[in-house]
């Protein structure tokens, strides 16, 4: 994972390097049995540096909490590595930048499971641009690696009714591992 960073450097590969105060690289146990992957940092994940800090950080702490699992435990990145403006939807251009670090990351931990958060995740690693709302709940590959897609947490905030679907989707990566649920986060 050092190896990856280093190679990364303070990246120039696409725009949005003009405007990030930090390369929000990823975080997390690099031997996980378990991934999270996201869109892209907000604003707290780029002054801070770390993926999920924010009001969608604290939810998905406590998805992968009520999945038996800690932050420790698992590994959390996003497919772009710098903060768009304004928090807009990253482009295919930068996308493409990105990519093969995030490839990297994944080829290096070896997961048992990735959990795609939102569109631009499943998107991106499935190849595949079938919506999300359509994707999530059924287990896709991805080189070989297991991957459930899932709504993003900052959806899940915007929009409550849907965390019923999303506890579902997680409590299909819990079998998996043989972990039984307690109650929903």
């Amino acid at each position: 994972m050092d190896q990856i960073r280093r190679e990364l450097g303070d990246c120039r590969r696409c725009k949005l390097c003009t405007g990030r105060k930090n390369i929000v690289f990823g975080s997390g146990n690099p031997r996980a049995d378990l991934v999270f992957v996201g869109e892209g940092p907000g604003e707290n994940e780029d002054l801070q540096g770390v993926p999920f800090v924010g009001a969608a950080g604290d939810l998905l702490t406590k998805m992968i909490s009520a999945m038996g699992f800690t932050r420790n435990d698992v590994y959390i990145a996003n497919v772009v590595k710098c903060r768009p403006p304004g928090n807009r939807n990253p482009e295919p251009d930068e996308i493409a930048a990105c990519e093969p670090f995030l490839r990297s990351q994944l080829l290096a931990i070896q997961p048992k499971v990735i959990v795609a958060l939102g569109k631009f995740a499943a998107q991106t690693l499935l190849r595949d641009t079938t919506p999300i709302t359509r994707m999530r709940g059924q287990w896709r590959e991805y080189e070989g690696i297991q991957l459930m897609p899932t709504f993003h947490p900052a959806y899940l905030l915007r929009n409550s009714a849907e965390k019923r679907k999303a506890w579902e989707d997680l409590q299909q990566v819990m079998k998996l591992f043989g972990k039984h649920p307690g109650s929903s986060a």
